[in-house]
């Protein structure tokens, strides 16, 4: 199955879930490539990767700086991958966007993710006014030295520096324009994941993700800023692996037969 949207860098048909990865502002699918080759998700979790436009592969498509517009449009690609369980994680940006995904998915089909993962972003419902995408390249590009989440090799290089802001900023605008709309609970688990120095995401303004959902609640924190996860790819896989138990859990002879269990 190919979709200009989804990336699977390790296709797993037989797979019981598939978790779905929203990158973070000017983030791209290729972030989570060390995460679907994770020994402690496979073979029972396939990771897909959501590709925005306007990057990688998709260069030469527009941007889109509107959430709910982007939301509307992974919604409908992910369409295809119904013939399973989805689990979401998004971190950054990409929590807001699988939220919204979430909510559009349990309107339309009435079927919302199994789990919810939300990674180093407040609760859509702890507004806080943010202007880095007014800023100028130069205080743009500080902006990412600081928040660390950038190869430095892109920073130090002038014509690859020009190729990132644009999208950069462009997320940034998509994110900092974002207004939740007040909305039921979802029904689903959601696990919160924040690093303890992270200054874009408050613990409390994190933990208020329990708020967004009827179902379980749990929230991780761990070492680090806001690209904790960079650094502690293995305990995210194992908390996902964890969370994601009950689904992935399958008889010996079925894991033999290659057979899905739903």
């Amino acid at each position: 199955m190919s979709d200009p949207w989804i990336r699977r860098f390790r296709p797993r048909p037989e797979a019981a879930v598939s978790l779905v990865c929203f990158p973070h502002a000017g983030g791209s699918a290729t972030y989570f490539h060390p995460l679907a080759q994770s020994p402690t998700l496979l073979p029972d979790t396939e990771v897909l990767a959501v590709q925005y436009p306007g990057r990688q592969d998709r260069r030469r498509e527009p941007l889109i700086d509107d959430i709910p517009t982007l939301a509307d449009l992974v919604t409908e690609a992910l369409a295809p991958f119904d013939d399973k369980p989805l689990a979401f994680f998004g971190h950054s940006m990409g929590a807001v966007l699988a939220y919204e995904v979430a909510q559009r998915l349990g309107e339309r089909t009435g079927a919302r993710p199994c789990h919810l993962f939300m990674s180093g972003r407040r609760a859509p419902s702890r507004f806080r006014p943010g202007t880095v995408h007014l800023l100028n390249d130069r205080e743009l590009a500080a902006e990412l030295r600081r928040a660390g989440g950038t190869d430095p090799m892109f920073l130090d290089d002038p014509e690859l520096l020009a190729d990132i802001l644009p999208v950069v900023r462009n997320d940034y605008r998509a994110v900092e324009l974002y207004r939740w709309k007040p909305a039921p609970p979802l029904d689903c688990p959601i696990t919160a994941l924040v690093g303890d120095q992270d200054t874009q995401a408050p613990q409390d303004d994190v933990a208020a993700w329990r708020e967004h959902t009827a179902g379980p609640f749990d929230l991780k924190v761990f070492p680090g800023g806001h690209f904790y996860l960079n650094t502690h790819q293995r305990d995210v896989s194992r908390i996902i692996a964890g969370a994601l138990a009950d689904r992935t859990r399958r008889p010996a002879a079925a894991r033999t037969a290659g057979g899905t269990a739903r």
